[in-house]
């Protein structure tokens, strides 16, 4: 159950990120990119999952005898953490930008902006 709700959660991220991305406003152009890498960063986390632990995957496990719990890939999560730090500073770059076009343009229309010469 816990796979099904995961699954429809990324695939309406995707579907929202992918509808805001073809909007005319750049602002929502913004936004459908942040919420893009933030679907992808779920489906990451969902794809790492969580295995059985052995004590030569997690040498600190070793003097736990019989009873080793379940661990998720580390690696996983520290590349995720990564892509969030460096997604959240992209989004806020792109919303700076977006206002100096508002200033120099006037518009954040993107097909009026795409129409200057």
């Amino acid at each position: 159950m816990t796979a099904v709700v995961l699954a429809a959660t990324v695939g309406a991220l995707f579907a929202l990120g992918t509808f805001l991305l073809l909007r005319r406003d750049l602002i929502r152009v913004v936004w459908g990119l942040a919420i893009v890498s933030q679907a992808a960063n779920l489906y990451l986390l969902a794809m790492g999952g969580i295995a059985p632990a052995t004590a030569e995957s997690v040498p600190i496990l070793a003097g736990h005898g019989e009873h080793v719990p379940t661990t998720a890939d580390p690696v996983v999560q520290a590349l995720v953490l990564t892509a969030i730090v460096i997604g959240f500073g992209m989004t806020a770059f792109a919303l700076v930008l977006s206002y100096r076009v508002y200033e120099e343009h006037d518009t954040l229309d993107v097909s009026a902006l795409g129409d200057r010469e």
